[in-house]
């Protein structure tokens, strides 16, 4: 029995970058051996256990073989006779693909180390073809490292694009499609994982709403960029700069579907996109299975993004409104993150990322007045709970009008 560190781990300490976790490959053992050490099986499609002291995983040897469409379509074969090198060539990208044994020496079969230096992801073997969410992890690892200079090699997209071709990107489960999705929302650069999805074809296919964005002209004099589909990969770049956090990211990059839906006769003007693209933004949502809270905000951000840009000139009724329709007082923070989501669509745009953007200052002030107000016991003596909102309407209106 033999156990060697693989992966990631490997990778990011080359790389001279922290080590999140660290993944283990097991060589020359059965399931009961692992059981008799001690360790707890995990994982049901193959044996995963866990290390009774440090708790990391740690993975049979094994391969694999295609028996049906999808990633859930293989055939797992693990024994004491696989070795690591069998192992290491099932791997998606050469830069995950290499160990280190118990001395700490590394074991690079497919020039990891190499593609590192050079910066390129690049596929191992033409195991590569046949599971489809290698597709969706190519883009992550290109949001990942982008940043440091990455590209995916010439001939690793061609075998995205040929998998798109082949159907093999509409196999994909909505769960695995959405777990991929969010953690490439939360990497450095989220817009090159936009960038890799429509370069090989696969963004017609998981995301139609957005690659129905590209091509599609807005109003100069608003959107230098012009192009719909550009304005969106720059909302990406600036919301990464904005916030760390996925869930406001996803709603940025929700925000304008409803701009795909415009005829052509009405280009490059999209009167009411916002409510078609809160439409467009529910459905997606409930296709992928996406979380509530991502969903939610989302909705919001597509239907309430035209109004918040106008928070300047916008009347104190409406601003309440606005509060009211968006669940400002139950929700705050929520409502603080819409705000994020709406400056980074300002932000989004040729030549305007470094723009303040006082739109956000004024409702989240607004915010803050209104809910400062409360009714007393007096207040709602004699009051039925409907007469009670009216009152708070009304001295929050009040308040919002003596700051205007």
């Amino acid at each position: 029995m033999k156990v060697y560190l693989v992966g990631g781990a490997v990778r990011d300490e080359l790389l001279g970058r922290p080590v999140a976790e660290r993944d283990w490959v097991v060589v020359g053992a059965t399931p009961q051996q692992m059981l008799d050490l001690g360790y707890r099986q995990v994982g049901r499609d193959f044996p995963v256990f866990l290390h009774p002291e440090t708790g990391e995983e740690h993975a049979l040897a094994r391969t694999e073989r295609k028996t049906g469409p999808g990633y859930r379509g293989f055939e797992l074969h693990f024994s004491p006779d696989v070795t690591l090198e069998d192992d290491l060539k099932r791997r998606d990208l050469t830069i995950n693909a290499m160990a280190r044994d118990a001395n700490g020496a590394l074991i690079d079969p497919h020039g990891g180390r190499a593609d590192l230096e050079s910066r390129k992801l690049r596929h191992v073997s033409d195991a590569f073809d046949e599971d489809p969410v290698r597709i969706l992890r190519v883009a992550r690892f290109l949001a990942r490292f982008e940043p440091l200079g990455f590209a995916i090699a010439p001939e690793t997209l061609a075998r995205m694009r040929a998998m798109v071709a082949a159907g093999e990107a509409d196999a994909l489960v909505p769960e695995r499609t959405w777990q991929e999705t969010a953690r490439a929302l939360a990497e450095p650069a989220p817009a090159a994982w936009l960038r890799a999805l429509r370069a090989c074809g696969a963004l017609a296919r998981i995301f139609p709403e957005l690659d129905a964005l590209y091509g599609v002209p807005q109003p100069p004099q608003w959107h230098p960029e012009v192009d719909t589909g550009l304005h969106m990969e720059l909302v990406l770049s600036a919301v990464a700069a904005l916030t760390p956090e996925p869930r406001i990211r996803f709603a940025a990059l929700m925000h304008d579907l409803g701009k795909g839906r415009t005829p052509r006769s009405r280009w490059p003007r999209h009167i009411g996109h916002e409510a078609s693209g809160a439409r467009l933004a529910a459905e997606l949502a409930a296709r992928l299975r996406v979380p509530t809270d991502f969903r939610d905000l989302a909705v919001l951000a597509a239907r309430w993004h035209g109004l918040v840009h106008r928070a300047l000139e916008l009347r104190p009724r409406t601003v309440l409104e606005l509060l009211e329709s968006c669940d400002a007082f139950r929700r705050p923070e929520r409502f603080r993150e819409l705000l994020v989501a709406c400056e980074a669509d300002h932000r989004g745009r040729g030549g305007r990322a470094g723009e303040p953007y006082p739109q956000a200052e004024r409702l989240r002030a607004a915010q803050a007045r209104a809910m400062s107000v409360a009714l007393d016991d007096a207040d709602r003596e004699g009051l039925s709970g409907e007469k009670i909102g009216e009152l708070l309407r009304r001295r929050r209106l009040a308040a919002l009008k003596s700051a205007a």
